[in-house]
């Protein structure tokens, strides 16, 4: 297992990321200081509450100019009336820092699959697993085929049926739409069609030389297809041309963990081989410790 090193293009800390919170209605600010910077967004809760959120950052060069930025950010909270500020970067963070209490239920994975796109086609399919060869090669024998789309419809309808097969929350159709509109060329819509039936997707964001899978959906009635393979070889074969070096499944379980929601996930993402990368534990920065308290016993019994 291998720790993370921070991206030199940080996709949750881009301007394109702002852009697009922004078209879904989060506010948003872009602080920086002299060798580190931030973005924040801000989520609203019930009774007129928020908190913020530095997704992937903040980015910082040393131990001065985190505490530099940190304090920023807290002042923006206490402007704000934010009840916390959830961190969660690539880089650890050092002491006084690394004290910050544990987040609670950050949707940031903590745990992800890399694969390295320097290799050539023949040598990213010789390390997968023999089981994710055979199921592409299925894919294509059964003619199904991968096309770039728009088609955000027939991909939501898929996420509503996945979501409720595997119990996972989805957003409301517009949001997908909106980040395919503000990430531009940097993201596709993948679709996989049996037939002329659409029976598998995904959304995944290039960017510089990383790649990201993003969001998938499958119909499971037509599991046999093995359509979500096919969908990732062509992605990866996608980020392969566009020159990208890293290919992120984005979030896997933490080897060891037991009865994961991400199980059955993890266990399709490891069938294409690549290298497990553990990240930071994020953090929370409390402001209003009473409705932290509050907050933490709501998302523990809606757990």
């Amino acid at each position: 297992m291998k720790h993370a090193e921070p991206n030199h293009q940080n996709l949750w800390q881009h301007p394109l990321w702002a852009k697009f919170q922004q078209a879904v209605g989060r506010n948003i600010w872009q602080l920086q200081v002299r060798g580190a910077s931030a973005l924040v967004i801000q989520h609203r809760i019930s009774l007129g509450l928020n908190w913020l959120e530095v997704p992937r950052g903040p980015i910082f060069e040393d131990e001065k100019s985190l505490q530099t930025i940190l304090q920023k950010i807290k002042e923006l909270g206490k402007k704000e009336k934010s009840v916390f500020v959830r961190l969660s970067p690539y880089q650890p963070l050092p002491a006084p820092s690394s004290q910050l209490p544990a987040a609670i239920g950050d949707h940031h994975p903590q745990t992800s699959l890399l694969i390295d796109l320097t290799q050539s086609k023949d040598e990213i399919l010789k390390q997968m697993k023999p089981k994710g060869r055979y199921n592409i090669k299925v894919a294509q024998k059964h003619g199904v085929q991968v096309q770039v789309s728009d088609d955000v419809d027939a991909f939501h309808s898929l996420l509503v049926k996945t979501g409720g097969r595997d119990g996972f929350g989805i957003h409301p159709k517009s949001y997908y739409q909106k980040m395919l509109e503000n990430l531009g060329d940097h993201t596709q819509l993948l679709l996989a069609k049996k037939e002329g039936q659409v029976i598998a997707g995904g959304i995944f964001v290039y960017l510089d030389d990383m790649a990201i899978y993003y969001y998938g959906a499958s119909d499971h009635s037509a599991r046999k297809f093995m359509a979500p393979y096919l969908i990732q070889w062509e992605a990866i074969r996608e980020a392969k041309k566009r020159g990208c070096q890293c290919y992120d499944f984005l979030g896997i379980a933490p080897e060891g963990a037991q009865n994961h929601p991400w199980a059955g996930v993890t266990s399709f993402k490891k069938k294409f081989g690549g290298h497990v990368v553990d990240y930071p534990q994020a953090k929370d920065m409390v402001l209003r410790p009473l409705w932290y308290g509050v907050y933490k016993m709501r998302k523990k019994l809606r757990d």
